[in-house]
């Protein structure tokens, strides 16, 4: 079976699995014995090795499997989760993030088998002492299945409730046959349960399913060795349904025979066998509208297993590609579907108006104004598909502050607030790295050690907060934490001895100036180098990535109390409302979120310092940039002339653009110019106006 065309579904699918269980394992950390915590990480772990097996990705698959070993172990009481075990699952997490990274690269999952882990794995389970028998090693799933009476028939064994007795009962009156089946899968079969939910279906296409032996839910879950049972009600002849089951791949034997109802005991002797006796009958819906059928009758008899879901799906074959998928809520969509609607009435309308006789323009006026009126809606509800919650970012941080508690041996919790914000896909793949190193910085430099937050009475564990929320049309996120502060002399210090500044500038230099130096690539205040810290790498990449997305980054810091970054962000990257300008008979746009004012300057009111031109505007000095020089342009305003110049804004900075003329405000779409512009910063991409021309957007960040 070729499994390509599956696999962007694989990957996205594997990525939300790993980042429940991480979560989850999280929690079971701190509740060991919430038992709903050990039964979602069950059936994730179980979802993933199902995944694994439908792709053929084995060492993926036997690494998951060990670990379903040990939570149904977990599960059932035989084994206690301990620091050591749960040290040992985080470890298996990471090996299998490994495994997807490398089928993301290369759709294979390299040569690693994590032997040393599936080791540890089991000898949690053969820890587990006097209770060791019931364990479900790998090696015991390839067990033969045990004969109940010298011949395989171990639909014998099944004992009955007085439902499903009179179920079967009213089917024998009415004329159907009743016939018991067990069921033998091979050994070399990867998925079990896959096989054994194909093999319901093709035997519910000539019969209904009464009975499952183990239970339809424990048949799903794969809590099976290698046979399971059936009692069914059929018209058909035994023949006929034993056919349609061992026509299914990787079935080892169908066996079967018609069964007298008289032999069937007592529902009690099955319950010693240690099942619950509300999940051994599932039985489906009654034999026909006359059979009494009691509530537990009613529900289907199977339901289909997670594994076959990948299957289920179409995509278009390829190379995997990352983060290409959106969940979109359905509402979204039929709004955008009425707004197409309404798109297509509208252009019609305006076709009819246009063939009607000439001098009657009102009518094309007012259908011109109603499609502008739905195109703007079009717009917005576009932009809304494309915005996701950026809980899929932060979702991951609590493990990687779990880990760096440890390594760095200092307590500390996270706090999250506002996972459910939205952003433009676009910006939330791409603020993963820059939060995760302020994280990382407020675990690493921010928070003290455990004595010297002793010593200044703060509380033993240290706190870090990751707030987000919408602001107008920004995002907001800021990480804080309750530490030591940023210490300015010895930031200062440190660029002096690295010879980033001179005396004389360090004398002159203000808090914020001196804070900006950590921005600056490969400056560490770090003592020495760990792999949490002190290359100097960090704070470079989340200045550069936050302006790429024409957000900016600000820090407060009070010492001995801690520091708070924040990081503004534009809500979405695609649709922006700019100010058109002209500079040298060529039109240009400006982000409107950008811009302070506009002033007229007179040409005598332009003075110099140190050699630049700057303008003093209500208590500012504004340094000038003059467009026509920066783009390479002659200007058509001669020396003489008033400025028009635009007061733009980045962080706490002012700068004035030298314009020749403005055209006015207008909502474009951002057109990316790809790798042609990449060597030219200050031109963020480019649109394309309404008689067809093309403008280029000026990034005022990159100007300042």
């Amino acid at each position: 079976m070729d499994v390509s065309q599956y696999l962007e579904i694989f990957i996205d699918e594997s990525n939300e699995h790993l980042q429940n269980l991480n979560t989850q394992i999280l929690n079971l950390e701190s509740d060991p014995e919430n038992m709903d915590t050990i039964n979602e990480i069950f059936r994730a772990a179980h979802s993933l090795k199902g995944m694994a097996g439908t792709m053929g990705y084995k060492r993926m698959q036997t690494l998951t499997h060990d670990m379903e070993n040990v939570f149904s172990e977990v599960r059932n009481g035989h084994i206690k989760v301990s620091p050591d075990m749960v040290d040992i699952l985080f470890q298996c997490l990471d090996a299998l993030d490994e495994y997807v990274n490398n089928i993301k690269e290369s759709a294979d999952e390299g040569t690693n088998d994590n032997e040393p882990l599936i080791q540890q794995l089991n000898s949690v389970l053969n820890g587990k002492g006097e209770t060791q028998e019931s364990a479900a090693p790998a090696a015991q799933a390839k067990a033969e299945p045990q004969e109940a009476d010298g011949d395989g028939r171990k639909w014998l064994e099944i004992r009955l409730d007085s439902s499903q007795s009179n179920v079967l009962r009213a089917a024998k009156e009415q004329g159907k046959k009743v016939y018991g089946l067990t069921i033998t899968v091979q050994e070399s079969c990867i998925l079990k349960a896959a096989r054994a939910f194909l093999v319901f279906k093709a035997i519910e296409e000539k019969a209904e399913i009464i009975v499952s032996s183990p239970s339809a839910q424990d048949v799903e879950d794969e809590k099976f060795d290698l046979d399971f049972s059936l009692i069914v009600v059929s018209d058909a002849s035994l023949e006929e349904v034993k056919h349609a089951a061992s026509n299914v791949s990787e079935i080892a034997s169908v066996l079967g025979a018609e069964i007298d109802l008289d032999k069937m005991g007592p529902r009690d002797k099955y319950e010693e066998k240690g099942h619950e006796p509300e999940q051994e009958s599932p039985a489906v819906s009654a034999v026909s509208a006359a059979a009494p059928v009691a509530p537990a009758a009613a529900e289907p008899a199977v339901k289909p297993a997670a594994e076959p879901k990948a299957a289920e799906k179409k995509q278009t074959p390829g190379k995997p590609v990352v983060n290409r998928t959106v969940r979109v809520d359905i509402e979204k969509l039929d709004v955008l579907m009425n707004l197409v609607s309404e798109l297509i009435i509208a252009k019609n309308s305006l076709v009819s108006a246009s063939n009607q006789v000439q001098g009657q323009s009102q009518g094309v006026n007012e259908q011109i104004e109603y499609l502008e009126n739905v195109t703007t809606n079009l717009h917005e509800s576009v932009m809304k598909v494309r915005m996701v919650p950026i809980e899929s970012v932060v979702s991951k941080f609590p493990r990687m502050i779990r880990d760096l508690s440890k390594k760095l041996d200092k307590k500390m919790e996270l706090y999250m607030t506002g996972e459910e914000t939205e952003l433009d896909r676009t910006v939330v793949d791409e603020i993963g790295d820059p939060l995760m190193h302020l994280l990382r910085n407020s675990a690493d430099h921010g928070l003290e050690s455990a004595e010297i937050r002793a010593q200044r009475g703060k509380p033993e564990v240290g706190s870090i907060f990751l707030d987000a929320y919408q602001d107008g049309n920004n995002v907001v996120i800021e990480v804080r934490d309750d530490g030591n502060g940023i210490d300015v002399e010895q930031v200062k210090a440190k660029a002096l001895e690295r010879g980033t500044i001179t005396p004389e500038q360090a004398a002159n230099m203000s808090d914020k100036e001196v804070i900006d130096l950590l921005f600056l690539p490969s400056f560490s205040t770090a003592k020495k180098v760990t792999d949490v810290s002190g290359r100097g790498v960090g704070l470079d990449v989340v200045k550069s990535k936050i302006e790429a997305l024409s957000g900016e980054v600000e820090v407060k810091s009070k010492l001995g109390e801690g520091s708070t970054w924040t990081i503004r962000l534009p809500l979405t990257l695609a649709i922006i409302q700019a100010l058109m300008v002209v500079v040298g008979g060529e039109k240009y746009a400006i982000s409107l979120g950008s811009i302070q004012t506009i002033e007229d300057i007179a040409p005598e009111d332009i003075k110099l310092v140190q050699n630049k031109e700057v303008i003093h505007l209500r208590g500012s000095v504004i340094p000038l940039i003059r467009l026509a020089n920066v783009l390479d342009v002659e200007s058509t305003r001669s020396s003489e002339e008033h400025l028009v110049v635009v007061i733009v804004k980045k962080g706490d900075r002012l700068a004035g653009l030298v314009i020749d003329d403005m055209i006015g405000q207008q909502e474009i779409v951002i057109k990316s110019l790809g790798k042609y512009i990449k060597q030219c910063r200050f031109i963020s991409g480019a649109t394309i106006l309404g008689d067809g021309e093309v403008a280029l957007i000026l990034d005022a960040n990159a100007l300042i």
